[in-house]
């Protein structure tokens, strides 16, 4: 009996002694989770989710809102809110004076005199599986990106175990967040819609990839965007809710064909969705096709989850889903003019001959030389090297003669003395029908409307009221507020202030000589059409950030954030290293304790309603979140 007793008291004092195991957690180097996937709708800005919530239905954007973790006040911190900017901040956690990548495009003399290189254009290498038809030739990688991702932070972890895609319409989407190291990306061919990728990448494509290209799913999405017109693939088929639909199916096709979720370690899927962007670019935010696109694509991304759900083990249980936007965007010029705003638009072409005009007093009287290249976009002007070298002039002294002229050359734009807007179109006030004129809960009648437009409470007939007419105003006229040269960017010479933060991270030494220029907020570059997004101002850099998945505790959070703390976050729940030149502030206010990961269950079984656990199997993983009830 001595001895049991002995034998007692050694057990209590090793567990009085011994910490018991710490809580399993989850990692990427024992696949937990098993799949992460970044999510970047293109020109999402941050206000849709609240604006168009009413219309959300199962299990798309309420993935985020209901049952992750959703920031409301994410905004950009740089001022060059662009496409590729966007997805290169978004993959690497930081911004421009980070990972080098300033626009879409640039000027770049030494590699092509005739137009400005993409940020994604490769000549070493060539485009992979381009249908016999096209024309291409310039290949593509990340060479400009100066900074790891975080599935570049992934791939090194693992030794390469960790397979790492991506995939957009646009090469630079699909390439940029992804990073250096990934198994590959696809994009497609603008003309035929097939999906392409580098020989960066890979020396031809996948067997599965020709199959889906083949298959008869573009003439699907020809038939379901049902454009006016038959044209390019991009042009057509990729402003309308069909192009979100053929994105998410290649996506679904990848992941089955490349086992994705179902390695030792965990794997990573970077998907931009362009759709938004090239329909924002011509609806404008405030549209019913805009409406429209969103809404469609929650039906669509609801059912994306749901396909998730069924084909990677253990479900969403297993699975990590950030999602946010590259950019947002400004309304309509026009549109913003009718409620009184200042918005203006500014020619660039006049604009580029008005200081052509003002260089060639300054330095080269009688002459007609062309100072500032061609095919230009704001926010930078760049500046034609050659020309200033020729006259003798070093970068100093033509970006400050650029900057100075600037002032005068935008007013020179200015509309004619007395100019006026058009008027809007007269609203008539809304007809509010008595109680009395239709049954409880019913909707009125024609006949009763009608009747109710007429018969007042007296029996009195009173026409509906119609509004007054609007203020005659004048056209806005163009204004710029800040100038700054490439040199004073590149040495910091910026106010100490947030808004000198946000030039710092904007700043690129790619695009040669330049002179960087900011309108006035609603004011960009004559369109075509629609509407554009480049600048410093809240509605270009506001944007969504959500997260879903285990480790997340489910609210709406308030109060500012930023874009960085997107890699910076999954990376240090992963438990890799943060991007090599990441900025970003790990978002511990929505980060709980992990509990013990499930147990994975088999591919595609079928599941128990989360209402009824009492049939589930054993080893069924059942959602933590409830179903999700369709309104009525």
């Amino acid at each position: 009996m001595s001895d049991l007793k002995r034998l007692f008291s050694q057990l209590l004092i090793a567990v009085l002694l011994f910490p018991a195991a710490p809580p399993v957690r989850a990692s990427a180097y024992d696949a937990r989770p098993k799949l992460v996937i970044l999510l970047v709708i293109d020109q999402f800005r941050g206000d849709y989710l609240d604006r168009y919530r009413a219309g959300f239905k199962g299990r798309g954007f309420r993935l985020f809102l209901d049952h992750g973790a959703y920031f409301e006040d994410c905004y950009y911190d740089y001022a060059n809110t662009k496409t590729a900017p966007g997805h290169a901040t978004l993959g690497t956690g930081s911004y421009s004076d980070g990972h080098g990548i300033s626009s879409n495009e640039w000027w770049d003399l030494d590699r092509n005199k005739q137009r400005p290189v993409s940020s994604v254009e490769d000549s070493r290498y060539k485009l992979v599986g381009l249908p016999q038809s096209s024309n291409a030739e310039a290949g593509a990688s990340p060479i400009n990106l100066r900074a790891s991702t975080v599935g570049d932070s992934l791939r090194l972890a693992t030794q390469g175990k960790s397979k790492v895609f991506g995939i957009s319409l646009k090469d630079r989407a699909a390439i940029l967040p992804a990073g250096y190291s990934a198994n590959a990306a696809y994009w497609i061919d603008p003309t035929s819609g097939y999906f392409i990728t580098s020989s960066f990448y890979a020396p031809s494509l996948p067997s599965w990839v020709t199959d889906f290209n083949t298959g008869g799913r573009i003439e699907e999405a020809k038939k379901e965007a049902n454009p006016p017109t038959d044209g390019a693939f991009y042009e057509t088929v990729g402003p309308t809710p069909a192009a979100n639909a053929y994105e998410l199916d290649f996506a679904r096709a990848l992941i089955h064909n490349e086992n994705l979720g179902r390695h030792a370690v965990t794997d990573m899927l970077t998907l931009s969705l362009s759709a938004n962007d090239l329909l924002g670019h011509r609806s404008g935010p405030d549209s019913a096709d805009e409406q429209e696109m969103v809404n469609t694509l929650d039906q669509q991304l609801d059912g994306f989850f749901t396909w998730l759900d069924k084909n990677i083990p253990g479900g969403l249980a297993n699975v990590w889903i950030a999602f946010s936007a590259d950019h947002g965007i400004a309304p309509i010029p026009a549109e913003a003019e009718g409620l009184g705003i200042p918005a203006a638009t500014i020619d660039v072409q006049k604009l580029l001959a008005n200081l052509n005009d003002t260089m060639n007093a300054k330095f080269s009287p009688g002459e007609k030389v062309e100072y500032l290249l061609t095919q230009q976009e704001l926010p930078y002007l760049s500046l034609n090297r050659p020309s200033f070298e020729v006259a003798g002039i070093n970068e100093q002294e033509a970006e400050q003669a650029i900057q100075q002229a600037v002032p005068a050359a935008v007013a020179a734009l200015a509309p004619a003395e007395g100019e006026t807007l058009p008027p809007p179109p007269l609203i008539s006030s809304p007809v509010i029908v008595p109680p009395t004129s239709a049954k409880p809960g019913r909707r009125p009648t024609r006949t009763s409307r009608r009747a109710a437009s007429k018969q007042t409470s007296v029996g009195t007939t009173e026409q509906p009221a119609v509004a007054p007419p609007p203020p005659v105003r004048m056209v806005p006229p163009p204004i710029v507020v800040h100038t700054y040269t490439r040199q004073q960017l590149a040495a910091g010479e910026l106010p100490p202030s947030e808004w000198g933060k946000l030039l710092a991270h904007s700043y690129s030494p790619n695009g040669g000589w330049y002179v960087m220029v900011i309108p006035a907020a609603y004011q960009m570059q004559v369109l075509k059409r629609g509407t554009t997004h480049f600048s410093p101002w809240s509605y270009d850099r506001h944007v969504p950030l959500g997260f879903f998945g285990a480790p997340f505790t489910p609210g709406i959070y308030h109060g500012r954030v930023e874009p960085v703390d997107l890699a910076a976050t999954l990376a240090s729940l992963l438990g890799v290293n943060q991007p090599s030149a990441s900025i970003g502030t790990v978002l511990n206010q929505a980060i709980h304790t992990l509990a013990p990961p499930p147990t994975p269950r088999a591919a595609g079984h079928a599941r128990s309603s989360p209402a009824d656990t009492s049939q589930a199997p054993a080893n069924e993983v059942i959602p933590y979140y409830p179903k999700e009830q369709t309104p009525q």
